[in-house]
């Protein structure tokens, strides 16, 4: 098991990447398989695969096979550590996963308008 700060560090690096955060914005509807998250990005699914990988050492989603496909899932409680460090600052609030999706919304707005240009 990672020391504290090592899986702190790893979070908030699987959360600096874009495509990221877009895997887990989708991932918060329900669980999807791999192919289907792939499928919105103009990437390979080995590349696809590469992000997952890192969210998946992050602890932010978890992988299940059923059958001959692959299932990811949120795994929401990855951010809690996160959260308890932001709160030492004393200017974040619990992390609120209904906020968190309408941020991501708002995040990835404009760029799915400029992909669409």
């Amino acid at each position: 098991m990672l020391p504290p700060s090592t899986r702190l560090d790893t979070v908030f690096a699987a959360l600096a990447d874009p495509t990221r955060r877009r895997i887990l914005s989708m991932l918060l509807e329900d669980d999807m398989a791999v192919t289907d998250v792939a499928d919105p990005f103009e990437m390979s699914l080995a590349a696809i695969s590469k992000h997952l990988n890192v969210l998946t050492e992050a602890g932010l989603i978890s992988r299940e096979r059923r059958g001959r496909v692959v299932w990811c899932r949120l795994e929401p409680d990855a951010l809690r550590a996160a959260s308890v460090w932001m709160q030492g600052f004393g200017q974040f609030e619990p992390v609120d996963l209904d906020a968190f999706e309408r941020f991501l919304a708002q995040e990835l707005e404009p760029r799915a308008g400029a992909e669409d240009a």
